[in-house]
């Protein structure tokens, strides 16, 4: 082979790879750019349950200084109006400063009867367990059996089956903490200010929203993004 004619060879696959890496690149970008929920200024997008239809949302939910803030009663949840199945969920918290914690917790796959407590995958918030994985009202999910405790007929939460922390990584009492979620397909990985702080697997895959629960004490909201893995 000449060696004009091998140059040419060898720049046309090069000209081939570089256009493969840029649409693979874009294909991959385009897939994976978050979504933001909470646009810092109302509650577009989303919408309140409770167990007392009659409660106002914004008595216990409303925008301050470009802060999601949750009063924390009564006990409720504000969920997404859109359904995700596989995502990557990240949340920024914190306990209202100069305020004693309360609990709350990030759902996940919502289902069933709008309620106070909805069935759903629970990322928990509740200061000391914060990172436990839970599914309320006899949703599925399991883990390493050292740290799966099942809790049958609770009052509140139905059936719960809690998958415990590996390690505790949340920040003091008032700091900002940073939460990743990621659901896929069964499996559920928890990062709390960048330390991987649960796995479970076995988890019902079911579409449903996403979304923030109020359960006994202030706690505000930032920074919620999502990125669909599907």
């Amino acid at each position: 082979m000449k060696r004009t004619t091998l140059n040419r060879w060898h720049l046309g696959l090069l000209a081939a790879a570089v256009l493969t890496l840029v649409s693979c690149s874009t294909s991959r970008s385009a897939a994976s750019a978050p979504k933001t929920l909470f646009n810092g200024k109302d509650l577009t997008g989303w919408k309140a349950m409770f167990d007392d239809p009659s409660v106002k949302p914004e008595s216990v939910w409303w925008v301050q200084d470009g802060i999601l803030v949750c009063k924390g009663e009564p006990l409720g949840a504000l969920v997404t109006t859109q359904n995700y199945i596989n995502y990557k969920l990240e949340v920024e918290y914190r306990w209202a400063p100069g305020k004693k914690p309360g609990n709350s917790g990030i759902f996940g796959r919502v289902n069933g009867p709008a309620r106070g407590l909805p069935r759903c995958l629970e990322t928990q918030l509740h200061p000391n367990s914060a990172g436990d994985v839970l599914g309320l009202q006899g949703m599925k999910v399991t883990g390493d059996p050292a740290r799966v405790k099942s809790i049958p007929n609770h009052a509140v939460a139905g059936d719960i089956t809690l998958v415990g922390r590996i390690v505790g990584a949340e920040r003091p009492q008032g700091e900002w903490n940073k939460v990743e979620i990621l659901a896929q397909g069964d499996r559920v990985t928890v990062w709390f200010n960048g330390t991987k702080v649960n796995e479970a697997h076995g988890a019902e895959i079911i579409p449903g929203p996403v979304g923030l629960q109020s359960e006994g004490g202030e706690i505000h909201f930032r920074n919620v993004q999502i990125t669909g893995m599907d």
